[in-house]
């Protein structure tokens, strides 16, 4: 499958862009230990966006993996898990600030570390949002690929170490145009002190189109009403 584009995030590095519906975003772990955060944003419309609580109770889950979809404010199907090689990755878990990163692993800053210094997710967040032409209120909860948290009968949320392998990879296609937002930074909830430095491979391939048996949209019936909202939007906006 002929590859279109690839990018490798190092440690703490962010990205945003547009990506077309109808693709393949295949992001694998070089390192053990990854986690990178993102945020999905209808590129026709800024104002639409993923929405986590709609997409974890749709779909009756605390977790994402293979056959999930990532939904919108306005119920549409914004991109789909069609491939995952760990089961399990974080919705819930957040990103890190800038109070939490220097508590948590020592002050740092560009004047004084240049690009050695220890960025936040909300930090990385805020500004791909501002270069898209969006604001700091448009910010809305996390998705965490490569992370595995567990919540117990008590509500206590525990990051589950060692969850991700070198080479492990997720790919997510988009069922409609995106703009994609990506922080390559730690999970909040990661007990490790040292600050993880474990780059990222993103590449984006072409998607075969979705056929009605697909697996992500039969998962369960609420996806296919998600793909149905996002074929309806498509057949009145590019008439």
């Amino acid at each position: 499958m002929e590859n279109l584009w690839n990018l490798t995030l190092g440690s703490g590095a962010k990205w945003s862009g547009i990506i077309s519906k109808g693709k393949l975003i295949r992001i694998r772990a070089l390192e053990d230990g990854a986690n990178l955060s993102g945020l999905l944003f209808n590129a026709g419309n800024l104002t639409e966006s993923y929405n986590m609580p709609d997409t974890l109770k749709a779909q009756h889950t605390s977790r994402l993996t293979r056959g999930n979809v990532l939904m919108s404010d306005n119920g549409r199907a914004m991109a789909s898990i069609v491939e995952d090689d760990l089961d399990w990755h974080d919705p819930i878990g957040g990103y890190t600030t800038r109070q939490l990163t220097d508590e948590k692993y020592g002050k740092t800053t560009f004047q004084e570390n240049q690009n050695e210094w220890f960025r936040s997710g909300e930090e990385n967040l805020a500004m791909e949002l501002m270069r898209n032409g969006l604001q700091f209120r448009d910010m809305v909860p996390v998705f965490n690929l490569f992370s595995k948290i567990k919540v117990d009968e008590f509500g206590d949320m525990h990051f589950i170490e060692g969850h991700c392998k070198q080479g492990d990879t997720v790919t997510l296609r988009t069922e409609m145009d995106v703009v994609l937002l990506l922080s390559n930074t730690p999970n909040p909830h990661d007990p490790r002190k040292d600050y993880p430095s474990v780059p990222v491979e993103i590449e984006v391939l072409p998607a075969e189109s979705v056929k009605e048996d697909d697996y992500c949209v039969n998962y369960r019936p609420e996806n296919k009403r998600a793909f149905e909202n996002t074929w309806d939007y498509y057949k009145l906006v590019t008439q």
